[in-house]
């Protein structure tokens, strides 16, 4: 699972201070959860809830030590030997994998650039085939507008505008069209939803593969071994900002325009 060897690849290189490290802030907002460390650094996940979220499962249950009101100064080690396995808490924990791989990236030597989306760095004039699998509606606005042509995989059909509608591929025809590809944009919120592994290992090994969005902003060594040639991701430049943003139902634009900046992680092997 990309997830947990991300993880493994994370606590080792993160070493003595995956310990000592603690959870500063955390806010849950309706398309994001931030986790701002007490190193500084401050990372995204996409909200993703499930069954076990629901109110009635929550109060027999509850979050445990991670009970709302409760997060602040728990260590990056508690966080993850907690026991719960709700969408919540696994979410928490991806935001802080973000948090943390923003600090070991600051002090690697990766190709990253900056202030730059990866829609830039795909010549869409190409008359190339895309398929994008996520209602990702700016790549929509773009792809469909070049001379590429676009196929959009998405479960959640009213996240289609209805002008995008035409490019939505039936549910028999999903593999086809992620086979016939020579691009696949993937947007982050697979890695919260659990299905990136999934998707990665239809796509055969001659395409070029796009991860991008907020949530992506792992560290990307596991991602490169599995095929990902360029990670979209995003940099907190005002952690206070993005967590105020947050809390009040930002979706992503709204980080850029006022707190963040997207990057591209380039896999150079």
């Amino acid at each position: 699972m990309i997830i947990e060897e991300t993880y493994e690849e994370i606590k080792s290189k993160y070493g003595q201070k995956f310990y000592t490290v603690a959870i500063d802030n955390f806010v849950a907002g309706i398309y994001f959860m931030a986790v701002k460390l007490s190193s500084g650094y401050c990372g995204l996940a996409n909200t993703n809830l499930g069954p076990s979220d629901s109110c009635s499962q929550n109060r027999k249950n509850g979050f445990g030590i991670f009970t709302p009101g409760h997060f602040e100064r728990h260590t990056i080690a508690e966080l993850f030997d907690h026991t719960d396995n709700s969408g919540f808490i696994k979410t928490v924990q991806l935001a802080a994998m973000n948090a943390i791989s923003a600090e070991l990236m600051a002090e690697s030597q990766y190709k990253i650039i900056e202030n730059l989306d990866p829609i830039e760095l795909i010549d869409l004039q190409s008359g190339k085939q895309i398929c994008l699998i996520g209602a990702f509606l700016s790549y929509m606005k773009k792809i469909s507008a070049s001379n590429s042509k676009l196929s959009i995989l998405e479960l959640n059909k009213n996240a289609v505008p209805d002008e995008y509608l035409q490019y939505l591929v039936a549910d028999q025809l999903v593999e086809k069209a992620i086979t016939q590809s020579d691009i696949v944009i993937i947007t982050g919120a697979s890695l919260a939803n659990d299905t990136i592994d999934e998707l990665l290992a239809k796509i055969p090994k001659d395409k070029q593969v796009v991860l991008v969005g907020p949530t992506s902003s792992l560290l990307p060594d596991v991602l490169f071994q599995h095929g990902v040639n360029i990670i979209g991701g995003t940099r907190i430049l005002d952690a206070k900002m993005a967590l105020q943003l947050i809390a009040e139902g930002a979706a992503g634009f709204h980080l850029f325009n006022n707190c963040a900046i997207k990057t591209c992680i380039v896999n150079e092997s």
